[in-house]
């Protein structure tokens, strides 16, 4: 296996691990630190899913500004809650539910004509559980229907005279860190004591039968209620406040109550007046009375019409917390180019897509446990890809450096686009042109190793500059001299020129550097060129992943040899008339210097005679 494939299978392993865990966390309702995230998510998706109409089931009568101003008092007596119970009552609601908390002593006739009252019909009282240091939520330790239901500290619960008559609901509500209701716990405990939630009772009193628990539901005669951890009810909204139909109490004192918007419902009575009861804030409503909280859950629960969140639903969240991180990172891994972003994208949106849809038709999935799930790993990855990509970068660009300065300076784009060049021998013109120091071998050994070193450096850098001014290549540097070509990696018809230019820079250019050495070591070197121009083949040569780029050939000899005649001739520079025909009479050796010729003159090892010019620069007159 390679080491790509590693980092990849190692990457998915813990991106599977990472997901998998905050699934499991997620399952056990453990994940509290993202439950902000979640509740933005939820907002999110309730404002584009948008407003929905409520059931025709509950009605609310409110006691509101124009009541209280109507009764002159706030609390309203309580002969005026019997008095709105009495005409209620006479249009045959199915419950009278009073999300109103009865736990002190009033007037002992208003008392006495608030339980007449209640018994008239079928009512429903409000409780209200009180909790430790704020939290709702406890673990038990048996895995039963009555798992993690809110463990109250006491409860609140209306007088003992009413609580003979009606039936008590605790009103508790479960807010998220910004204080919107998410859930509705439908049972509640105090020691041993359990009591229902007070829409969950108004639903079973409307209904006739009692609720029976089960684990992951609640069971009202043939319907069953799907919940969340510890019985608790997921909660959306309808719409802003006077979305569930709301009717002033000062309305139905005055007689105006009409039948169709009672009979056969249930009908909630609670307090809509400013600064007297509780608000809370939705995605359609900052100021929501807690009145239409309720009947928002009761609405739900009569409709069947609530957002399900349950067990099952988190096991889909945490396969969704292990299989989209694996997905997004094998992408990633796979093509880190316009095709796997669009990939990424495309799975991200359809994601998305299967998330709100899932919202907008009632199931709840998680979005935060996903990202969370995600986000992390494909960072990660992606991140330490982008670290080994640089880092692989920067090694091969030191070893293209260095391939620059072993191999022919010049070639190192070229061979980049074109990795097959001289993949087989190419025979070619081209002009040659050889340097050498004269001398250098016996200076060195006064010199040392270090001095030597910095000597040739040098002359190397020179040799360098002016070579790569004339568009020249360096195939070699052979000790104290060095082998240049010009038609690599392609011939063009200033080669010659080009090549007979960079002769008299070269020579001027080591005359002015051999001047800025000491004197007892100028004294001692000289140098020599030799420049023809003709037919070479042009090779790479070496094997596996050593290889060099040079040309051979009887061209290459000649100009080799030529450094010999101009040495022996006391010149800077011999060249064949060959290289000099083609460079034209404007080259520079014209212009400049002394050139002397045509001479006749025996190459070493090679048969007949070569046709040569001895080229001097001024100062050498």
């Amino acid at each position: 296996m390679s080491s790509r494939a590693r980092q990849i299978l190692v990457a998915l392993i813990l991106a599977g691990i990472w997901g998998a865990g905050l699934g499991l966390m997620h399952i056990r309702g453990n994940t509290w630190f993202l439950e902000r995230v979640e509740a933005t998510f939820a907002d999110l998706r309730t404002n584009i899913r948008g407003k929905k109409p409520a059931p025709d089931a509950v009605t609310i009568i409110a006691i509101d500004d124009p009541t209280v101003t109507l009764v002159g008092s706030y609390p309203v007596p309580r002969s005026t809650l019997a008095a709105l119970i009495d005409a209620i009552a006479e249009l045959k609601p199915k419950v009278i539910a009073l999300d109103l908390l009865l736990v002190d002593r009033g007037q002992e006739d208003g008392d006495r004509k608030l339980a007449a009252s209640l018994g008239k019909a079928t009512t429903l009282l409000a409780g209200a559980a009180v909790f430790a240091s704020g939290k709702q939520l406890t673990e038990t330790a048996h895995d039963d229907a009555l798992d993690r239901i809110p463990d109250a500290v006491s409860l609140l619960l209306p007088q003992q005279e009413f609580a003979d008559i009606s039936p008590v609901g605790i009103v508790n509500v479960a807010t998220d860190q910004s204080g919107t209701p998410r859930f509705i716990p439908m049972l509640f405990k105090k020691g041993e004591e359990v009591q229902p939630s007070f829409p969950l009772r108004a639903v079973a009193l409307a209904a006739g039968v009692d609720p029976v628990f089960e684990p992951g539901g609640i069971a009202l005669g043939e319907r069953h209620i799907r919940t969340d951890i510890g019985q608790s009810f997921p909660l959306t909204f309808y719409g802003p406040r006077g979305t569930i139909k709301t009717i002033s109490a000062a309305a139905v004192l005055d007689g105006q109550l009409e039948a169709k918007d009672v009979t056969g419902k249930i009908v909630v009575l609670g307090t809509t007046v400013t600064g007297g009861g509780d608000v809370f804030p939705t995605p359609f409503d900052q100021v929501l009375p807690g009145v239409e909280v309720i009947s928002t859950a009761i609405a739900q629960l009569v409709a069947g019409d609530a957002t399900v969140r349950d067990r099952h639903i988190r096991l889909i969240d945490a396969g969704f917390a292990v299989g989209l991180p694996l997905i997004l990172v094998g992408l990633l891994a796979w093509r880190r180019s316009i095709i796997g972003l669009a990939a990424i994208v495309a799975v991200v949106c359809a994601w998305l897509v299967i998330n709100m849809v899932a919202f907008a038709n009632g199931i709840w999935l998680s979005a935060a446990i996903p990202i969370a799930a995600a986000v992390p790993p494909l960072l990660l990855f992606g991140a330490s890809q982008l670290l080994l990509d640089r880092r692989r970068a920067q090694h091969f660009a030191r070893q293209s450096a260095m391939l620059q300065s072993v191999q022919a300076p010049g070639l190192g784009k070229w061979l980049a686009r074109n990795p097959d060049f001289l993949a087989e021998p190419v025979r070619q013109d081209a002009a040659v042109v050889f340097i050498d120091l004269s001398g250098f071998t016996g200076l060195s050994e006064v010199l040392g190793p270090n001095a030597t070193r910095e000597l040739l450096n040098g002359f190397y850098k020179l040799v360098d500059e002016e070579v790569a001014a004339c568009n020249g290549t360096i195939t070699s540097f052979m000790g104290d001299g060095a082998m240049i070509l010009f038609g690599l990696p392609e011939p063009t018809p200033q080669d010659a020129a080009n090549a007979t230019l960079c002769c008299v820079r070269l020579s001027n250019r080591t005359k002015l550097w051999l001047a800025s050495l000491p004197a007892s070591t100028a004294s001692r070197i000289g140098f020599k060129l030799g420049a023809h121009f003709g037919t070479v083949v042009a090779s790479r040569l070496g094997g596996g992943d050593r290889q060099q780029i040079t040309a051979t050939g009887d061209t290459v000899n000649v100009a080799s040899r030529l450094m010999e005649v101009a040495k022996k001739n006391h010149a800077e520079l011999a060249l064949t008339t060959d290289i000099l025909h083609i460079a034209g009479p404007d080259s520079e050796p014209y212009k400049t210097g002394v050139l002397s010729g045509p001479l006749e003159t025996q190459i070493r090892g090679r048969s007949g005679s070569v046709t040569i010019w001895l080229w001097r620069s001024d100062d050498k007159i």
